[in-house]
């Protein structure tokens, strides 16, 4: 889950300012929260009707939201530290969800940690696919952090590429340290999910001062997204292919449309990407269209 702000570029309107990474600076904008499913890789929730006030409970709105649509709630969540706030996360455990996030590394935290023996220090490899830093360090430990009820577990791990070590901190005390660097590391989809949106669905060019407007195409763009995946998961060797490729080989397509009696005739021109669109056979299954009098669709190939 992560929070994004879509910049507002008309005149002076009655805006939140929030930090904008691309500019580097504060501008008015309107913040929008999303969530990605980490198996299928769709986005499955969006708001971007919100305030600064609200946000910290954006988290257990998404839960109450998952609970209603698969009568349970979620059992991991990834999100970074400006998601939420300590009291918040103590409701996540309270309901028995598990969770990985990032604690902010304060100075007096990251002295103490330059100060432990190295013998407190465990190593660990993360050998996943394409990682450039696989040999990590890291300090398992347990603490306390004001709004959170009991113990929280911290794990502060060294040799991601960071100058400072990373503080993760999770209620789940089972999974190994180098486990919740991994489930941690499953974070990045959003963010690639959201960089799609932001290339190939203009989610930045979505500017209204009115929030609700936003969040209308905000939830429009998440059913495109979701749209993509599923037409990648039916082509044979595209189920990883992003929406801008998808739509280059497959869906900017020319051909002839035939209205006969009982059927749309749909005939591709000849493209080098039309077997697999055959095979596929999108059109097996296809129910008739009521607003096409019961007519169905069929996809014909020169």
């Amino acid at each position: 889950m992560d929070f994004h702000p879509i910049p507002y570029r008309g005149d002076a309107a009655g805006l939140e300012r929030h930090y904008i990474p691309l500019s580097g600076k504060a501008s008015p904008s309107v913040l929008s929260f999303f969530a990605l499913e980490q198996e299928s890789r769709v986005l499955c929730y969006a708001n971007a009707d919100l305030t600064r006030a609200e946000q910290a409970g954006e988290v257990l709105r998404f839960v109450e939201f998952w609970h209603e649509l698969t009568g349970s709630d979620p059992t991991w969540l990834y999100f970074d530290s400006k998601v939420t706030t300590y009291p918040e996360l103590c409701r996540l455990n309270q309901r028995g969800v598990w969770f990985v996030t990032i604690r902010r590394r304060g100075t007096a935290v990251v002295r103490r940690l330059r100060q432990l023996p190295a013998s407190s220090w465990h190593q660990a490899v993360i050998d996943t696919p394409k990682r450039c830093h696989q040999h990590v360090r890291y300090v398992d430990e347990s603490i306390h952090l004001p709004g959170y009820e009991g113990a929280l577990r911290q794990v502060a791990v060294d040799g991601l590429g960071k100058e400072q070590p990373t503080l993760l901190l999770s209620n789940n005390t089972a999974e190994t340290p180098r486990n919740l660097v991994i489930r941690y590391a499953g974070r990045n989809r959003v963010e690639d999910g959201l960089g799609q949106c932001v290339n190939f669905f203009h989610l930045d060019c979505l500017a209204s001062e009115v929030p609700l407007n936003v969040d209308l195409d905000a939830a429009l763009t998440v059913l495109a997204q979701g749209c993509y995946r599923w037409l990648g998961q039916q082509l044979k060797g595209f189920d990883k292919a992003a929406p801008k490729q998808l739509y280059r080989r497959f869906v900017e397509t020319a051909g002839t449309v035939e209205v006969e009696a009982d059927r749309v005739a749909v005939r591709f021109d000849r493209r080098s990407h039309n077997p697999i669109l055959r095979a596929a056979a999108l059109d097996r299954d296809a129910p008739a269209i009521p607003w096409l009098k019961g007519r169905t669709i069929n996809f014909l190939y020169t």
